[in-house]
């Protein structure tokens, strides 16, 4: 996609463009003592009341923007623009996880499961899942210390990145302290910002989407777990990723895909080579992401 250069554009000055006069007549009427405090509104609103018209509302602020007379006042706080999300990317599995608390409906309208779900963000394997009753710092302490140890990464001593959102869990003492234990760099979105999480909101679409799902509630905790646990056997070692170039998560985390793609691409080649007139251009592309970013950085260089 091309960069939007039309903010650099060389645009021609309008016709009816105010002279420098007018624009002076402007700043020396908002600076009058009785207008000093007035919002342009205001000033506009009370000139056409004395029957005389300056220039709109817009052009007003227009103009004092361009005299640095245009600021915040009150005591609450300015608006300020969102600052731009936290870029990590990863080149191989176990180098950044995310991991978020979503809620499964219970037997009755009101009452919740907690699914705590852990995904790789490079391979798309759910790496760690659990179902309590509660939503605690405690429990994902104990979820991620379990997912650390079942992928061995205390004897790799590989660096890896948690990133979260902001809920009460990542933000609780006992698991910023359990992750700091284990050498986990910890990562948050930001404040009330779903999508600097993508890959686990994506990951509950699939789940709460997924045929069987008991939309009307699981009656007992030991279902929910039960029914998680068919549900992350499957994702993992037979659903077969479309951003994965159609292997499975599992296949991608062990690098099992490497050779399964190898082997997809020759039997293509094979095909070709019976046929080639079926074949006017390239076999299909069966490579895999080299990296992948979570919140990646636009670039706005033309």
């Amino acid at each position: 996609m091309r960069p939007d250069c039309r903010a650099d554009a060389a645009r021609p000055a309008p016709h009816n463009k105010l002279s420098e006069w007018e624009r002076a007549v402007i700043v020396d009427l908002c600076n009058e003592p009785r207008y000093r405090s007035r919002p342009p509104a205001y000033i506009v609103a009370d000139q056409a009341d004395r029957g005389r018209y300056i220039a709109s509302e817009s052009t007003f602020y227009r103009v004092l923007r361009d005299y640095d007379q245009n600021h915040h006042r009150g005591r609450h706080k300015a608006p300020q623009g969102k600052r731009p999300p936290t870029t990590h990317v990863a080149d191989a599995p176990n180098r950044l996880w995310s991991w978020d608390v979503s809620w499964l409906p219970g037997p009755a309208c009101g009452t919740w499961w907690y699914l705590y779900l852990i995904v790789d963000v490079f391979s798309r394997k759910i790496v760690g899942h659990e179902v309590h009753a509660a939503e605690t710092g405690e429990l994902a302490s104990e979820l991620i210390e379990k997912a650390h140890w079942r992928e061995h990464l205390a004897a790799k001593d590989t660096p890896l990145i948690l990133h979260s959102d902001n809920g009460s869990p990542m933000k609780a003492a006992t698991f910023l302290h359990k992750l700091y234990d284990l050498g986990i760099t910890p990562s948050r979105s930001r404040p009330r910002v779903s999508n600097d999480n993508a890959y686990s909101e994506a990951l509950f679409r699939t789940l709460k989407y997924r045929p069987g799902f008991p939309s009307k509630g699981f009656a007992t905790l030991e279902q929910a777990r039960e029914w998680m646990l068919a549900f992350v056997h499957w994702y993992n070692e037979e659903h077969r990723h479309s951003a994965l170039n159609y292997v499975t998560p599992a296949q991608h985390h062990s690098g099992e895909a490497t050779w399964i793609l190898a082997n997809r691409r020759a039997t293509y080649e094979r095909a070709r080579d019976v046929h080639p007139e079926r074949w006017p251009g390239a076999i299909r592309d069966f490579s895999l992401p080299v990296s992948v970013a979570l919140n990646p950085q636009t670039l706005a260089n033309c």
